[in-house]
């Protein structure tokens, strides 16, 4: 794989470690600034939210600047954002905050997508999204229990200082890797939008807002899941997300390599895995050796979809390749945030904190119906519905 794909896969440890890292310093903020477990778990939704209209927002912005360019600009706002959570002096502000640094994450991603797959032949294009998306799950093995251990230790605030120092590397790394003759975004937002008005691409979007939100509705609350109900310590909280992110690597990498060669199969199993974990890990809390376990398991199943759902829009989305990678990265977020808040409704108005995981799974099999449908719409005879077929 070329150098800039690391180059992007620095970039996205840096962005999934900010994303993910607040999970375990929940606790933390909501003693800190005074608020409850569901209010520091809007932060959550608040990011993802960022997410889902800086994705858009700014890859059109964008649209006629150099790749490169776009990538360096983003790192800085998402560099400026978390410097801002890391001095916030109250809740109000360091929600502000942490908007402003994920206004950066869908574009980042969106745009590294294409870079990542032009880098590449074509048989490799859904490895090189996975190499790219390593920063993630690297951001998880690594950058999150460092970052909880961090936290606990020095302050939550510590955290998004060491984000900040993160973001200036990732920054240039991408200044010295990336290609200097990389192209243009050259989005016709007119078109674009087109493409992404077809009933598959939309379909796709679904599946991915239903089929991984059931990933945050469980994994926003995994520190007081693990402390309350399985009966962990505080401190065990981070050697258990190291364990988590193990899980995502290898969910990630072979996610990847299975799409490459069976694109829709590997979407509906990975699917079907997700959610059966989540069922599991219901039950699995009541046994801490068990819980242990079920959470690594939890972060393979979670990132095994993440390839297979950007491939499969990508691949629906012909002829409008940056905004549907950006629009797919912020339904991923979409998903986030409905996930978060579903959650925190679970916690406060439904079956409580135990039921969190059986809440998640059902997220999950409302994307996994979606999958079906679509892949059996693959297979009909109306396929010539799409406009890619019937036009080209």
């Amino acid at each position: 794989m070329p150098l800039a794909i690391y180059a992007l896969a620095v970039g996205a440890f840096g962005i999934g470690m900010t994303e993910f890292v607040i999970m375990g310093l929940l606790l933390d903020v909501a003693r800190d600034l005074d608020v409850s477990l569901s209010s520091s778990g809007l932060l959550v939704t608040g990011y993802a939210l960022g997410v889902v209209v800086g994705a858009p927002v700014l890859t059109v912005f964008t649209g006629k600047w150099r790749r490169k360019n776009v990538l360096l600009f983003l790192m800085a706002v998402f560099i400026a954002g978390n410097f801002l959570c890391a001095i916030a002096p109250d809740y109000t502000t360091l929600m502000l905050a942490r908007i402003v640094a994920a206004f950066a994450h869908g574009a980042f991603f969106g745009i590294g997508a294409v870079v990542a797959t032009d880098l590449v032949a074509k048989e490799k294009k859904a490895s090189a999204i996975a190499i790219m998306f390593t920063g993630l799950t690297v951001a998880n093995v690594l950058g999150v229990p460092f970052g909880t251990w961090l936290g606990q230790m020095f302050g939550w605030r510590a955290t998004f200082d060491a984000v900040t120092v993160i973001g200036i590397i990732a920054l240039l790394a991408t200044a010295f890797l990336v290609p200097r003759d990389e192209k243009h975004t050259t989005i016709d937002v007119a078109a674009e939008t087109r493409a992404l008005l077809r009933p598959q691409v939309l379909l796709g979007l679904a599946i991915t807002v239903l089929g991984f939100g059931g990933v945050f509705t469980a994994f926003t609350f995994i520190a007081p899941l693990l402390t309350q109900i399985a009966g962990f310590s505080d401190a065990a909280v981070s050697p258990i997300l190291l364990l988590f992110g193990v899980g995502l690597f290898f969910g990630n990498l072979y996610g990847g390599r299975f799409a490459d060669r069976h694109l829709m199969a590997t979407l509906v199993a990975s699917l079907v895995f997700l959610t059966v974990v989540l069922v599991v890990l219901t039950y699995a809390l009541d046994n801490q050796i068990f819980a242990v376990i079920t959470v690594g398991i939890l972060g393979a199943a979670a990132f095994s979809t993440v390839p297979p759902l950007q491939m499969r829009v990508l691949a629906k989305a012909e002829g409008a390749p940056s905004l549907a990678s950006s629009i797919n990265i912020a339904a991923f977020n979409l998903g986030n945030a409905g996930g978060a808040w579903l959650g925190g409704v679970a916690i406060d108005h439904g079956p409580g904190l135990p039921g969190v995981p059986l809440v998640a799974a059902a997220i999950t099999v409302g994307g996994l119906v979606l999958a079906g449908i679509s892949w059996w719409l693959d297979k009909s005879p109306r396929q010539a519905m799409n406009p890619v077929t019937s036009s080209s």
